[in-house]
């Protein structure tokens, strides 16, 4: 029988598992099961002594290289004390390894797990906790380049947009507003004062679902799957964005705000220019990440992304955050 091609398939947990116990861990018994399905699928392992995450990327969505630069950021990382899920290598020191899957090849890593749990709504004393972590970990990754993609104008803004106008038509009024107020955006950036902006490698995808916190308070990074070159207040601007989405009393919001500043400054200093592009960027990373589920729509598991899914998030989030910074007061609404 011929088999139909697919654009994206999951690997059998069962298999999976059988796989790991035979490259990894031949004299423990394993379990495998799915934790979820996306952009990378991962299942979680377990071993009768630890729990480990295996990721595997969906095909076409990571090159080789660029999953090795990945593991080469956390391996420094972890090297230099900051608490990240780092790769495991198997019996024969590989790192990386590859599935043929019905749709084509897919890699595979073993991940750490990081302990604790995820927490949607933490106290400041948390978020404190977190912005010194991330500027431990920015002083590690201040001038590391790494071979995979430098985040721009044209990546965070353009070919973004250019995405997002496959699902929403350019004369709602949702897209005019989008382009005018990417066309405040690119100038913005253009025009910043370069030579007070830090740059090196960044995660880019650091918010709550991408760390865990024990119940003694202790923070672990991970899922680094986009990361990349730019400037590292990218990161400040996610996270502070992620507080303002989740965090809906305006006192605590900004109580928290402050906290995660203030941890991050107690480790190493934020400069101005760099505080005024904060929430600039938090809107030119809604406009990113509204670009990257409409570019992986098909294995995003997001049967919901439609026009009135991506209307109400530019009216509900990206406008609403627009607006609550009083940014771009010379654009019409």
């Amino acid at each position: 029988m011929n088999v139909f091609p697919v654009s994206n398939s999951n690997l059998s947990p069962l298999h999976l598992g059988i796989f790991v116990q035979k490259h990894y861990f031949p004299e423990q018994q394993v379990e495998c099961r799915i934790l979820k399905t996306g952009i990378s699928d991962t299942y979680l392992i377990t071993t009768p002594g630890k729990r480990y995450i295996f990721r595997v990327y969906s095909f076409g969505w990571r090159t080789l290289s660029e999953i090795s630069e990945e593991l080469r950021l956390l391996r420094h990382l972890r090297e230099n004390g900051i608490s990240v899920s780092y790769a495991v290598p198997d019996l024969g020191n590989t790192f990386i390894h590859s599935f043929a899957a019905p749709e084509g090849e897919r890699f595979g890593v073993l991940f750490t797990f990081a302990e604790g749990e995820k927490v949607l709504n933490f106290d400041a004393e948390t978020h404190y906790r977190v912005g010194k972590l991330m500027a431990e970990m920015h002083l590690q990754t201040k001038g590391f380049a790494l071979q995979r993609i430098s985040y721009t104008e044209k990546e965070l803004l353009i070919d973004s947009l250019a995405q997002l106008s496959r699902f929403l038509p350019a004369d709602t009024e949702e897209m005019r507003y989008m382009k005018t107020v990417q066309e405040y955006l690119i100038d913005e950036l253009r025009n910043a004062d370069q030579t007070q902006i830090r740059t090196g490698a960044v995660h880019l995808d650091l918010w709550f679902d991408n760390m865990n916190v024990t119940t003694e308070g202790d923070i672990t990074f991970f899922d680094f799957d986009f990361c990349g070159n730019g400037w590292l207040c990218l990161d400040m601007a996610y996270y502070m964005l992620q507080i303002h989405s989740t965090e809906k009393d305006d006192d605590e919001r900004e109580v928290k705000t402050a906290q995660f500043l203030q941890g991050y400054e107690s480790v190493t200093p934020v400069s101005d220019e760099e505080k005024r592009l904060v929430p600039i960027l938090g809107i030119c990373l809604y406009f990113f990440y509204l670009g990257i589920q409409s570019q992986r729509y098909d294995n995003w598991s997001n049967v919901f992304l439609n026009e009135i899914y991506l209307k109400r998030f530019i009216n509900l989030l990206l406008k609403k955050y627009f607006d609550y910074h009083q940014l771009g007061q010379k654009l019409t609404s």
